[in-house]
C-alpha cells in the first residue's frame, strides 16, 4: 500500500497556515505520511484558480489522499484514525 498523501493548501502571510503546517510536519514523520504544500493564490496566478474558487475562504485546508479533511486547523484524532483505517 503506498504513503498517504497529506496535503495542505495554503496562502502566503497566514499564520494560522504557519501553525498548521509545523504541526503536519510533525506529524508526517511520526505517522509515515507524505506532506505537501500548495499556496493557492500562487497557483491561481499561474493560471489554475480551482483550488482558490473552492477553498479560498476556509484556508487552510488539509486534504487526505485528494478528500477534504479539515479546514482552519488539524483533526488530529480523525487524523490518526483515518491513517489507521488506510493501514488495515
Amino acid at each position: 500500500m503506498s504513503r498517504a498523501q497529506v496535503q495542505l493548501l495554503t496562502r502566503d502571510g497566514c499564520s494560522i497556515c504557519v501553525r498548521v503546517r509545523q504541526r503536519l510536519l510533525d506529524l508526517a514523520t511520526e505517522l509515515d505520511f507524505e506532506l505537501s504544500t500548495v499556496d493557492v493564490d500562487a497557483l491561481a496566478a499561474a493560471g489554475d484558480s480551482s483550488l482558490r474558487a473552492e477553498f479560498g475562504d476556509r484556508l487552510p485546508v488539509v486534504l487526505l489522499d485528494g478528500a477534504e479533511h479539515s479546514y482552519w486547523d488539524v483533526d488530529e484524532p480523525q487524523l490518526r484514525a483515518d491513517l489507521a483505517a488506510r493501514k488495515t
